[in-house]
């Protein structure tokens, strides 16, 4: 067994990393052609990385450009616990208003503390931004884990 296929995360492991993770780096091809790379929230539905953002946002002038993406995600603060993905993908932009308002919700709930619904004044807040807004999604096309602490200490 080589080096690379004792550190690769299972389906399991990825779930989880993706589940406490919250900032995957979208790297999109700028329009001079150079790697494009922003920290952005996400939620992982059915383990494909979905992110909201501006309509009119450079990310997303690039991926209507060119649909190729990497998403990257880690975790670790020294070289023996690094842990993440890198996912190759054609990124999926989603205009539909219900589809951007409903992903707002999730991501919404999945960061704000304590909550498990948005109502009210907070609804409406997301639906006010949501005609502005995009929802991105990124399929795997082709993904590389990792996770140093398998290699228990030893390089």
């Amino acid at each position: 067994m080589s080096r690379r296929d004792q550190i690769q995360l299972d389906d399991a492991e990825l779930r989880e990393l993706l589940g406490e993770e919250r900032i995957a780096i979208v790297s999109s091809l700028g329009p001079r052609g150079w790697p494009h790379s922003m920290p952005l929230w996400f939620v992982p539905r059915d383990g494909v990385i979905w992110i909201w953002t501006y309509a009119k946002s450079q990310k997303v002038r690039n991926l209507e450009r060119d649909p190729r993406a990497t998403v990257l995600v880690e975790a670790g603060h020294s070289y023996d616990q690094l842990r993440g993905v890198m996912i190759e993908s054609e990124a999926v932009i989603h205009r539909d208003f219900e589809t951007v308002l409903g992903f707002a919700e999730e991501l919404t709930i999945r960061y704000a503390e304590g909550i498990s619904s948005v109502e009210g004044d907070a609804k409406a807040a997301l639906e006010a931004q949501s005609p502005k807004r995009v929802a991105i999604s990124f399929p795997a096309l082709r993904t590389a884990t990792w996770d140093h602490r398998k290699l228990g200490g030893t390089y």
